[in-house]
């Protein structure tokens, strides 16, 4: 089954430090990381994919759920007709890009595109 449009597609958590944070998730539930740089890893064999990025900040909520959609100009404009807000605007990583958005509650969820 291939990646679809509007679904949960990967998590990302806020961690204070990769290595503790990947020594603790290996150990505990076998999970396996790929490195992107120093302030990003990338985890799988978890049930979902996701990643751990470096803050130094106080963690309030410290997960970042990800959509997955083919056409991020389309699905932006989709969500502030909807009554969201854009509160990171598009921008690239390895592998995609994507933006952040706040839905009507303020939950802050993000979309990311291979396209």
């Amino acid at each position: 089954m291939g990646i679809k449009n509007t679904h949960i597609n990967y998590v990302e958590f806020k961690a204070k430090d990769l290595e503790k944070i990947k020594q603790f998730y290996s150990e505990c539930f076998g999970w396996v990381f790929t490195d992107y740089g120093p302030t990003y890893t990338a985890f799988e064999e978890s049930g979902i994919e996701g990643g751990f990025e470096t803050t130094g900040e106080e963690i309030v909520n410290g997960v970042l759920v990800v959509l997955y959609h083919e056409n991020l100009n389309t699905i932006k404009d989709s969500i502030e007709a909807a009554g969201g807000k854009i509160s990171k605007a598009i921008f690239s990583f390895p592998g995609g890009r994507r933006f952040h958005f706040v839905d009507p509650s303020g939950n802050e969820l993000a979309v990311w595109s291979d396209k």
